[in-house]
């Protein structure tokens, strides 16, 4: 094949006046009172725009772009009075990929990012900011995995896991917490109470199982010391 495969976007990002940029999408006034308008609200306004906006020159217009995807930051630039956006320029006019193509965050890469994060000196009150979210939201995020063994956490770190459902699975140890992951996997079920479910169904005396097993090795009369019966 002597086809070369053509790009999606221009290599460089382009800084573009916001009153040359054209949505192609209204929104009501009803959508700024959500909780994601204002969680992207809160990060642009702590940390500025991270991802660019997407957009394709306006055919017969003069340093005008259509906007195909991020018609929310857009918005919010534009009321918070950002004079120019961060802008990739695209190759192809259709916006059905971006809005289609949408990769959510998983709780377990969520816990890293935070780790890293304050590794690296930010402060929880920052954090906290710019997700729009409370110190005590961070600080659970912080310790999702806390008592949750790593195979277990291998077994749901791409999935789409709340962190109620890691709370559910404290509540049984190690080897249950694997059998239930490996369950929520093969079901690709992944919610709340299917979780709790599972962990109910775990035998009142699973999770001392292991334990008197234990007991019952080291005993003495296993030990064979003439210990009586």
């Amino acid at each position: 094949m002597t086809d070369k495969v053509r790009l999606a976007c221009e290599r460089e990002i382009i800084a573009v006046p916001v009153d040359r940029i054209l949505p192609t999408r209204m929104f009501d006034e009803a959508i700024t009172k959500s909780s994601k308008y204002r969680c992207i609200e809160a990060s642009i306004r702590e940390l500025g725009l991270i991802e660019p906006l997407a957009v394709y020159p306006e055919p017969k217009g003069k340093g005008t772009f259509m906007l195909l995807d991020g018609h929310i930051r857009y918005m919010i630039l534009k009321s918070i009075g950002e004079p120019t956006a961060k802008c990739l320029v695209e190759t192809d006019d259709e916006a059905f990929t971006y809005n289609h193509k949408v990769s959510r965050l998983p709780a377990v890469q969520e816990h890293y990012m935070i780790l890293r994060a304050l590794k690296n000196g930010v402060s929880e009150t920052r954090l906290a900011r710019a997700l729009n979210v409370d110190v005590t939201s961070i600080r659970q995020k912080r310790d999702l995995l806390e008592g949750i063994c790593p195979e277990a956490v291998h077994l749901l770190k791409d999935r789409q896991v709340t962190g109620r459902v890691f709370r559910e699975l404290r509540k049984v140890k190690s080897m249950r917490q694997i059998e239930v992951a490996e369950v929520m996997c093969a079901a690709s079920h992944f919610s709340e109470s299917y979780a709790r479910c599972l962990v109910a169904a775990t035998l009142p005396e699973e999770p001392a199982a292991l334990d008197r097993l234990q007991g019952t090795l080291l005993a003495p009369s296993s030990l064979g010391d003439g210990a009586p019966p």
